[in-house]
């Protein structure tokens, strides 16, 4: 694509999945130009990332069947080079254009959805919110945590407190419009790793999620087992 071209991208996963079920996922890589990057299928072609966009890095996501990345260099005046590139995943079908939104909802969830994201999230803990950073340019915050019991984690976002035996420190991220900020109390917070980075889903008092979980065990209606204390 050097100093012209263009390529065109197929995603597949590394196992049998009917491409209906599964959505892509693409985030722009810093200070990646030189190319625009399209949703190309059967020659039409739909902008997902312009070149040389400015502004937080967002994530674009569409359903693997609606196409292939075609990624095409822009015209340049000189011959200095440039660098197009992003990060992908693959994952199960969503709705929406906009994989953060899904992931970081600012609205709280419901007792089914926080009882279906204890069992099925990337990270579960309990804890509270020791500060909060906002990143205005990346239109993200980050949520410090301290945490007095951990659940589950996919990947090691939460370490070992030296300054505390049993607890543990780290931080997970959300959108700056959902105005998170220090408070007190312990809540149970849950989420997904994307990009490599731990982002909030459903993220209750420890108090509201314990009289779920027992409303919901006294019915049969647990999906999973978890401790309450």
């Amino acid at each position: 694509m050097y100093p012209t071209g263009a390529l065109i991208v197929n995603l597949r996963p590394n196992i049998f999945v009917p491409a209906k079920h599964l959505t892509v996922c693409i985030k722009p890589a810093p200070g990646s130009s030189g190319a625009n990057v399209y949703l190309e299928k059967t020659g039409a072609l739909r902008l997902l990332v312009p070149d040389g966009e400015r502004g937080p890095r967002r994530v674009r996501c569409f359903g693997l069947d609606q196409g292939s990345l075609f990624v095409e260099a822009s015209p340049q005046q000189d011959i200095s080079r440039r660098t197009t590139g992003f990060q992908y995943e693959l994952v199960h079908r969503r709705s929406g254009s906009d994989l953060l939104l899904l992931s970081a909802p600012c609205s709280p969830c419901s007792d089914t959805e926080v009882l279906l994201a204890v069992c099925t999230s990337d990270f579960v803990v309990r804890g509270s919110i020791q500060d909060v950073t906002n990143e205005p340019e990346q239109q993200e915050s980050a949520i410090h945590l301290n945490v007095s019991r951990l659940y589950r984690q996919k990947s090691k976002v939460f370490q070992p407190d030296p300054e505390g035996v049993g607890r543990w420190r780290g931080h997970i991220k959300t959108l700056l419009k959902c105005g998170v900020r220090p408070g007190h109390g312990d809540f149970l917070f849950t989420g997904q790793m994307h990009f490599g980075e731990a982002w909030l889903g459903c993220a209750p008092r420890f108090t509201d999620f314990q009289r779920m979980y027992w409303d919901a065990k006294q019915k049969g209606l647990n999906p999973c087992e978890i401790g309450t204390e």
